[in-house]
């Protein structure tokens, strides 16, 4: 399987190791900054880097010839039509809560400000509005009493996320396809950017 890697930051230089960890080949890594550490791992690894030219927006010429699927981890960018349409089987990323509750870039902040008492995460098929694609797999975690979004992330979420990538991986691997189930748009929450 050939994957374009679209991401940035600690998780997506984990979710790439995963990857190559499985066997798949990650032809390309996509970032925004060509600076990011997943851009140093990626070009210490020889696969190709492309730096996004609208880092809000992964254009299809981003993506590698003969990409089977897409996978986001860390990406704030929108994946265009064009692009999933240049890839097999799409695209799908990771989110960390039980989409539809908390779409946007706060996420897990979100879920410590309105406390609550159950977490998750989810991949998703990327799709024209951000973390609103089918649902492919999500499972869920406790939050502890008083645990920051940071300490949230870093012991439940991430790992969470690299699991629930891997096994949608697998998944693609031996189905050739995957999985999909729509969001529930009654229960849509946004988390937008926290600014205070």
């Amino acid at each position: 399987m050939r994957i374009t890697l679209v991401g940035s930051r600690h998780f997506g230089v984990t979710a790439l190791d995963m990857l190559r960890q499985r066997g798949v080949d990650v032809v390309r890594v996509v970032v925004a900054d060509a600076d990011d550490r997943l851009a140093g791992a990626a070009r210490a690894a020889g696969i190709d880097v492309v730096v996004q030219g609208n880092p809000k927006l992964v254009a299809a010429s981003e993506i590698a010839d003969d990409t089977d699927l897409i996978v986001t981890a860390h990406s704030h960018a929108r994946v265009s039509r064009e692009a999933l349409a240049a890839a097999k089987l799409g695209g799908i990323g990771y989110h960390p809560s039980l989409l539809p509750r908390h779409r946007g870039l706060a996420a897990v902040e979100w879920t410590i400000r309105e406390k609550d008492p159950i977490a998750g995460g989810t991949v998703y098929h990327l799709a024209d509005r951000m973390d609103a694609g089918a649902i492919a797999v999500q499972d869920w975690c406790f939050v502890k009493k008083g645990e920051t979004a940071r300490e949230l992330w870093e012991r439940a979420l991430a790992p969470l996320g690299l699991r629930l990538l891997g096994e949608m991986i697998d998944y693609a691997n031996t189905y050739h396809a995957l999985p999909g189930k729509p969001q529930d748009e009654q229960f849509a929450t946004n988390a937008p950017r926290i600014t205070d």
